[in-house]
């Protein structure tokens, strides 16, 4: 069953609050039972500005 737009946007709205407090999109995936590139595309399409690979504790390794 599709769920309504409404439903959606609500889903969208939640997904990016959760991403921009921190939240990981392999945590997302894990508590709304989407694939990765559904999460992916939803935070895409709400305008979230996503983080670079490693979140926020990555750290540069000197060469």
């Amino acid at each position: 069953m599709r769920k309504s737009k409404k439903t959606r946007d609500e889903l969208i709205l939640e997904l990016r609050s959760a991403y921009e407090r921190g939240a990981s999109i392999r945590t997302l995936v894990a508590s709304t039972g989407r694939s990765y590139g559904s999460i992916h595309s939803m935070l895409l399409e709400s305008g979230t500005t996503l983080r670079g690979r490693g979140g926020p504790n990555h750290i540069t390794r000197p060469r």
